[in-house]
């Protein structure tokens, strides 16, 4: 029998064998663009495909202490294939976690009600930029600082819902060119530097000792870069989407790899720039972005925002979707990407974050990664993981990129609820 050429072809050929639905046809088939990819990914314990052809998911707990959570190592396991339907069995070595704290299940994970700001302002960070900043939930709570993604996406109100408003003093801002910010998709004096700097102004502003800082995707790199620069002011970290900025990550996503899953949404980013460009796409992007023909500009940030939008989710999401078909927003997002993109962050190594864990060793941490993440792919948060054992790892196994995805938010909204509690524990 001749062996399908393709993905699609494999994937198929896999639901014709074992019965999947088309549900399941899309896990599978990201599944195998990882491996084929070179990313070794195993399914998970808490993953068991039946013979009644349909995908069941059954969360593991989150073990929201400073211990190991039960091991994810990728050597060890089997992975059991009937043959003529799948029933997977994953076989694994776990290391208890200590559990102290009471039952960790007990913790919220819902969203808390929309609330509005008591408080905003803006800041002049430098002669040319001025930076918006809000303060939402109890004024004399534990302040909490939200980072938000992209570089260039914005915060919006919906952020403030990951936080406890009662005990929780929350503060937003848009970083530079980024939201209310001014000015608008301004890449001038716009480095991961220049924004540490201006997370130490908006602290000192507000009359901030020491904070939280939760930050995805783009967050977790800047609170990463934050916290290795300032860990006498971070005395907790929750990140989401991990992304490091390293060569291999932006190849992965804007170079061809996620092509494997999402040929459709990929020929449409990659068809707006001329075939023979294609060897280097962000490149090439750059070039438009920067244009001086406003309609060269808003087409190219529209189609590389689209990209982003589309494969955020692990099922279509039309409110992200809508997102990237705003002017602003989209110019934004693309244009202050691409430049950092273009500058590998600003950082002297490409692993310069990993290098420097040990700064922050002592700092307590979430990370939370979907499983299915192939905007900031699982490896990423493996190697900060291997990096830095001592902080909590949770894989949400149904899940993509994006925070709103409802297994990332109620993991978020728990790892939040776990800091909350050791805090005030400390009476504070």
């Amino acid at each position: 029998m001749r062996a399908p050429r393709s993905l699609h072809a494999l994937s198929y050929a896999f639901v014709g064998a074992l019965g999947f639905v088309p549900g399941e046809l899309l896990l599978l088939q990201i599944m195998m663009a990882f491996t084929l990819s070179g990313l070794r990914i195993s399914p998970s314990p808490a993953l068991a495909w039946k013979s009644t052809s349909s995908l069941r998911y059954q969360s593991a707990r989150l073990h929201l202490l400073p211990c190991r959570f039960p091991s994810l190592q990728t050597s060890g396991k089997r992975f059991e294939l009937s043959s003529a339907r799948m029933d997977a069995t994953v076989k694994q070595e776990e290391k208890p976690c200590t559990v102290a704290a009471g039952d960790q299940s007990l913790l919220r994970k819902e969203l808390y009600a929309p609330i509005e700001p008591f408080k905003t302002g803006d800041l002049k960070v430098s002669e040319l930029h001025t930076l918006h900043w809000e303060e939402s939930g109890n004024p004399d709570g534990y302040p909490v600082v939200f980072l938000h993604g992209g570089p260039g996406a914005g915060t919006s109100s919906g952020n403030r819902r990951f936080f406890d408003p009662e005990f929780y003093r929350i503060i937003l801002f848009d970083q530079r060119g980024a939201g209310k910010s001014t000015p608008l998709a301004c890449l001038e004096e716009n480095t991961t530097w220049d924004l540490v700097d201006d997370i130490e102004k908006i602290r000192k502003h507000l009359g901030v000792e020491e904070w939280q800082v939760f930050g995805g995707s783009w967050g977790s790199t800047l609170a990463l870069a934050y916290a290795e620069s300032h860990p006498e002011h971070v005395t907790g970290l929750i990140l989401r989407g991990i992304f490091l900025l390293r060569k291999k990550e932006i190849d992965w996503f804007y170079e061809g790899g996620v092509a494997a899953i999402f040929p459709d949404a990929w020929e449409a980013y990659r068809d707006l720039i001329p075939e023979e460009e294609w060897d280097n796409l962000v490149t090439a992007y750059s070039k438009r972005l920067n244009s001086s023909d406003a309609h060269i500009k808003l087409t190219a940030a529209k189609a590389w925002t689209n990209w982003e939008m589309v494969t955020s989710h692990l099922l279509p999401n039309e409110e992200s979707l809508k997102r990237g078909e705003d002017d602003n927003f989209s110019l934004a997002f693309a244009r202050i990407e691409n430049h950092y993109f273009m500058n590998n962050g600003f950082f002297p190594t490409d692993s310069f974050l990993l290098d420097n864990v040990d700064k922050i060793r002592h700092i307590p941490a979430v990370i939370i990664q979907g499983r299915f993440d192939v905007v900031c792919p699982m490896m990423t948060a493996w190697d900060l993981h291997k990096a830095w054992p001592e902080a909590i790892f949770k894989v949400v196994l149904d899940a993509g990129h994006s925070a709103n995805e409802p297994g990332i938010t109620a993991e978020l909204v728990a790892a939040n609820e776990y800091f909350k509690g050791l805090l005030q524990k400390k009476g504070l």
